[in-house]
Order: C-alpha cells, then structure tokens, then sequence
C-alpha cells in the first residue's frame, strides 16, 4: 500500500476507524509508517500516540484491541479505512464509539420503523394506532395479515402493474416487521440467521 506519511510534516496520516460488521465509525487515531508496519504484522491496530509520542496499541492497557479486518487507502493516498472487530467498547471512557454512540447493527429506514413498531407494542393502547390494534388483536391476527400480504404480493407479482407490486411488497415487508415482534424479534436476528447460513 502506498500510503504517502510525508505530505504532512508529521509523518502521520489519518486512520478511521470503521467496525466491519455494523459500518459504524468508531474513533479517528493517527498512524505513522511504523505503526502501519506494527498493525500490518500484528493483526492488531496501532497508533503513533501524539500525546505519549510513542506507539500506542489500543488495547494495551484495557484488553479492548481492534483486530485488524482490513485496510483501505484514499484516492489522495494520506487518509486510512481501517476495518476491525472491536474486542471490548472502543472509547476510554468505556463506550462503544468515541461519540459516545452504541455500536448496534442499523439497517437505514427499517430500524426507525422498528423503533416505531417497538413503541406502538410497548403502547398497545395508543389511539388509532393501526400497529397498537394488530397487538391488541394478538399473534393470530398479524399472521394472518402476513399471509394476506404475502398472497397479494404474489398476485402482482405475475401482473406488470410495477407500482401495485412494490407496494404490496412494502406492506409485506411491514406486515412481517410487526410479526417478527410479536414473536419476540427484531430484523437483526433474521440478518443473524442469513449470515450464518452464508
């Protein structure tokens, strides 16, 4: 990899740090070609410390290491995409990120709906909340309205109408989030089950 160290005065580069199962960022540390070398050969991610002006190996102290994954080099060479599985919460001061942030699976959209199905489950007796009335009406209910929606999508499917297709799958889809959390579920542990089927 040719990381260009000598385009700051420094000699030290950037290196984010990303968790390569849930893409979120983790903290930002500085790497000179030394540290590079040292990460590279230990499998373990080490920093040049600007405050100790020494190498640093996160985890040296805590037993918290980033296990190397991979690495990535920007298109201006001088910035580092470094992939982990964090052993341990990353932050000194015992949280996941450096932003104080968990670092949970999230899948865009569908976890804010989740979040919301949580919400209309833990409060079944919100008013004219569709969701809270399908938990009100119990497990039978919102299966059967899977099946309903599954059934549909099917039908559109051998049809041409692109829209009602789409939309029928957009109910299965939410339909199946619901159940999923009658059951007890959330999409994470179907993601869970598909990986290790891979």
């Amino acid at each position: 990899m040719n990381i260009d160290f000598q385009k700051n005065s420094d000699g030290l580069v950037p290196a984010i740090i990303q968790d390569a199962a849930t893409k979120n960022i983790l903290m930002l540390g500085y790497m000179n070609a030394e540290a590079y070398e040292k990460t590279i050969e230990t499998k373990k991610v080490t920093f040049f410390s600007r405050s100790k002006q020494r190498l640093w190996t996160k985890g040296e102290e805590s037993g918290n290491f980033l296990e190397l994954i991979d690495l990535k080099l920007d298109c201006d060479r001088d910035t580092l995409l470094v992939m982990v599985n964090p052993v341990g919460p990353t932050c000194h001061t015992g949280t996941d990120t450096c932003w104080a942030q968990k670092n949970e699976q999230t899948f865009g959209f569908l976890s804010e709906l989740e979040a919301i199905i949580t919400d209309r489950k833990e409060s079944p007796e919100q008013e004219g909340s569709y969701v809270s009335s399908l938990f009100r009406k119990g497990i039978n209910k919102i299966a059967q309205k899977v099946g309903e929606e599954a059934v549909e999508t099917v039908i559109e499917a051998k049809d041409s109408n692109d829209d009602l297709f789409l939309n029928e799958s957009a109910d299965l889809l939410f339909h199946y989030l619901i159940l999923l959390q009658a059951k007890g579920y959330k999409l994470k542990d179907i993601v869970n089950v598909l990986k290790a089927r891979h």
